[in-house]
């Protein structure tokens, strides 16, 4: 869906600040602390900057944060009994509200010292969405955005988890098109000026094939594989893309 310019100054501070809250939270993160502790600093840090969280009651989720843990892929929920522990990697994703417009971006940080395979997996989530920048330009398509994520985490002999894809943004948190982090060039909806969406790679260390818990929301993978889930919101512009939740 393509934007004004008064709808994209909105979702810029919205994003600019739902970017800000995800790198502060990066930095409580060690060894002891529970999943439920990065909520309740997420808590103070949305009334800091006066917006609003934008995952919480949406359809039904019950948190501000989605918190995932290792094998945990995304929508993992914050807990006072899951506590980190040297070696993991987590997932942190965040949505931000600002006068009515939405936000999104994630991130995985390790806690500690993590393996070497680990830390290459989070490097390529976040260096396959750099790798798919050239292309998140009017007249591309969202295919063209997939083929190059998946051939890139392939080529690093990682998984591309095919079950939830990237989205559109605006005044709802998902809006049209949907991004998945897989395709062919030249198919998909058609990239166009003004338009924003959310590229999120959510990548494996080896099968992609996942499961939802018993809890209705926490994706986890089948064979116990950690993952990682790297995301952005993204202004396509005639010049280049603009990442709105840049650091």
């Amino acid at each position: 869906m393509v934007k004004t310019k008064e709808e994209i100054e909105k979702i810029r501070v919205a994003c600019r600040i739902c970017k800000l809250i995800l790198i502060e939270l990066g930095k409580i993160l060690k060894e002891g602390i529970t999943t439920y502790d990065i909520e309740m600093q997420a808590e103070k840090l949305f009334k800091e900057h006066k917006v609003a969280p934008a995952f919480k009651d949406y359809r039904g989720y019950p948190f501000m944060l989605c918190v995932s843990v290792n094998e945990e892929v995304v929508h993992g929920l914050p807990s006072k009994e899951k506590v980190l522990k040297e070696g993991d990697i987590v997932s942190i994703d965040i949505g931000a509200i600002y006068e009515g417009y939405y936000s999104d971006c994630a991130d995985t940080f390790p806690i500690g010292k993590i393996s070497v395979e680990h830390k290459k997996m989070i490097d390529v989530a976040r260096e396959s969405f750099n790798r798919c920048l050239s292309l998140v330009v009017p007249g591309k398509r969202t295919g063209d955005i997939g083929s190059v994520i998946e051939a890139f985490v392939k080529q690093n002999k990682f998984s591309v988890v095919k079950d939830f894809t990237g989205h559109g943004i605006g005044k709802e948190l998902h809006e049209y098109p949907d991004v998945p982090n897989f395709g062919k060039h030249g198919t998909g909806a058609l990239l166009k000026e003004n338009m924003i969406i959310a590229i999120e790679p959510m990548i494996t260390e080896h099968s992609a094939s996942v499961r939802i818990l018993d809890n209705g929301w926490t994706v986890i993978t089948n064979d116990g594989g950690f993952s990682a889930h790297y995301e952005n919101c993204v202004l396509i512009k005639e010049g280049g893309p603009e990442i709105l939740t840049k650091n």
